[in-house]
């Protein structure tokens, strides 16, 4: 017989479930039937409140927005330039996404349920606009950095290390042996499938040198 839970169930409590799950199944093993195992309900439960793994990945994205806004309002300061902003947002991103299993493929390509993006997005433009940016210029700009570092994650979760694990990713002497015969393009693996934080970091400041040259206005 499934008992009967303590706690109701609602989108929120399914979707913090999931975002647990999620860390011991990675995407590909998430689903309704594991998760209501988890919820000790039975699965048509769970589709009371979603109709489909889509709209559950939704309110999950939705869920690990709400955490991080948590976090990243307190780490930003006042009068902080626009570089320095949008640099600092974007790290917290990255850090919050790699808190997750494949996390950035579960925020990336979703809808958010609530407007719990609206707030950050508007002071994020807002000091971009302040700073010479033309509105659409500072769209722009934030969807630049945003789609750099959601896909540097998405490859760094694909390719590195799985955290589970004291070892792994990607095998780059067996890469090399490989591309033998490509000299530049073996190399270039060292650079592209280690030091991730390192990397990240050379990568976000081209972006956000790039945004300054070519979507500010003089």
């Amino acid at each position: 017989m499934v008992k009967v839970a303590t706690t109701p169930l609602d989108r929120t409590r399914v979707a913090r479930t999931a975002l647990k799950l999620l860390n011991e199944t990675g995407l590909d093993g998430l689903s309704l039937r594991a998760i209501a195992k988890e919820l000790d309900v039975k699965a048509p439960a769970l589709y009371w409140h979603f109709k489909d793994k889509q709209a559950l990945l939704d309110e999950m994205a939705t869920e690990m927005l709400r955490r991080m806004n948590e976090e990243l309002v307190a780490e930003l300061l006042p009068g902080t330039g626009w570089q320095e902003a949008l640099t600092a947002a974007m790290r917290g991103l990255r850090r919050h996404l790699l808190k997750y299993r494949d996390g950035a493929k579960v925020y990336s390509g979703t809808h958010f349920t609530d407007l719990s993006y609206a707030a950050p997005m508007e002071a994020h433009l807002r000091t971009l606009t302040e700073a010479g940016f033309t509105p659409g210029g500072a769209a722009r700009a934030w969807l630049t950095a945003y789609s750099y570092t959601i896909g540097f994650v998405i490859e760094e979760q694909s390719m590195g290390p799985d955290p589970a694990k004291e070892e792994g990713g990607y095998d780059l002497a067996a890469r090399a042996e490989r591309l033998a015969a490509y000299p530049l393009a073996a190399a270039a693996g060292q650079e592209m499938f280690r030091d991730y934080d390192g990397g990240f970091e050379k990568g976000l400041t081209a972006v956000v040198t790039g945004i300054g040259a070519t979507l500010r206005e003089s």
